[in-house]
């Protein structure tokens, strides 16, 4: 029998996520162009990026509930086929249709990595599952720096869009040459009914996780997709925002052991709704350099969302296995897909209004994303309450459950 290294399969996984940051940061970059070389409107371009959003978790639901009986080696496959047919029918698409539907391969491609990893690495590290899921999404803010620098230094060199998106071929080559070459782990299948797994979901705690989770997942992700447009407006350099905050978010990932060590997956959860409270706050206020400092606030604050929830289900919720780690990644983009056009609705009343009422030495753009901004903090808020309740209601029942072993 082949020997498992674990070290290997720890690796490609985190490729496998960084090609995926780099769909979202490259596409981002290469949008402007995709719109005048095709003569597309935002309205058009807004479904096309959307597909990205409805694969991924129609890509995880699937991932879910065949994980135990297809394994983890068959769905990280079927995500590298997917991702080379995808990145290959967008660098040929001629018009609309050819990229709604190589987006919506990329999107299920991005899902599959995130249903095949994260319980992947859950059972292969099972004393510390938070932690290690940590430092695998360090590669989520690491892929985006990535893109948004490839995607700037090859605009700059005046390499066109079909350039970028074979890029991304380079890392999907990478992981799938090492899929082959390695051998997977096999897990017990003990606790690995997919109907007991489904049965679990029901349980009053992970349904109040993937409530939590639809909260966390548009606090991070529905803010940052308009982050930008709000920053140029206040006087701060978007790139160079976007730098500090991933940036700041992979060191931290990384260093996520110790932090859980100390305040445990509920406090860390707690402090991190408070802090991106604070962050959305400033940054509804701030202008010019005081932008960057809100920037990073906000940033501590959204870093160990996604992880540190997914840890949580994982040592909490176990019984739901791969489909409850699944169900939360499909929550979360889901979440944030239906968001998205409320959050864009809400920016452009808000620039209505800001237009019929403000002086002419103000920049409406500001105020209305300002205004949103502020507007947002309301999920943040709300997670800080839910996160109390949590965080007293593990202390409790870890304490009788101690009370209960010494007896």
């Amino acid at each position: 029998m082949e020997k498992i290294n674990h070290k290997n399969i720890f690796i490609l996984c985190c490729i496998a996520l960084a090609v995926t940051a780099m769909t979202f940061a490259i596409r981002a970059g290469i949008l402007g162009e995709l719109g005048s070389n095709f003569g597309l409107s935002s309205t058009e371009l807004g479904w096309i990026n959307s597909m990205a959003f409805l694969g991924f978790p129609l890509a995880t639901i699937f991932g879910g509930f065949f994980y135990n009986s297809l394994g983890p080696k068959k769905l990280i496959t079927l995500a590298f086929f997917s991702h080379l047919v995808g990145l290959g029918l967008t660098i040929i698409a001629g018009d609309f249709w050819g990229l709604f539907i190589s987006s919506l391969f990329v999107g299920f491609a991005n899902g599959s990595v995130e249903a095949a990893c994260n319980p992947l690495i859950a059972d292969s590290y099972k004393k510390n599952k938070s932690t290690m899921l940590n430092k695998f999404h360090v590669w989520f803010p690491a892929g985006i720096v990535i893109g948004a620098l490839v995607s700037k230094f090859m605009t700059d060199a005046g390499l066109g869009w079909q350039y970028q998106i074979a890029f991304m071929l380079i890392p999907t080559l990478i992981y799938g040459i090492m899929i082959f070459k390695n051998t997977f782990p096999t897990f017990e299948k003990e606790s690995k009914s997919t109907s007991n797994n489904f049965k679990a979901l029901f349980s009053p705690l992970f349904l109040f996780m993937i409530i939590c989770m639809t909260l966390t997942a548009t606090t991070e992700l529905a803010t940052g997709q308009w982050i930008n447009t709000i920053l140029e407006a206040s006087g701060a350099s978007p790139m160079l925002a976007l730098a500090m905050i991933t940036g700041l978010m992979a060191v931290l990932r990384y260093f996520a052991g110790p932090i859980i060590s100390r305040f445990n997956t509920t406090g860390v959860l707690l402090l991190s709704a408070i802090f991106a409270t604070i962050g959305l706050y400033l940054l509804s206020i701030t202008t010019g350099t005081m932008t960057y400092l809100s920037a990073i606030i906000f940033a501590i604050g959204i870093t160990y969302f996604w992880p540190t929830m997914l840890g949580f289900v994982a040592e909490n919720n176990h019984e739901t296995g791969a489909l409850g780690l699944s169900m939360m990644g499909g929550a979360g983009m889901f979440a944030v897909s239906m968001w998205n056009p409320v959050v864009g609705g809400w920016i452009d009343n808000a620039k209505q209004k800001a237009l019929e009422s403000v002086n002419a030495n103000t920049d409406p753009d500001l105020v209305a994303g300002q205004a949103v901004l502020s507007t947002l903090t309301t999920f943040p808020i709300i997670l800080i309450f839910a996160f109390t309740g949590l965080f007293i209601y593990m202390r409790n029942k870890n304490k009788t459950i101690k009370i209960n072993d010494e007896k």
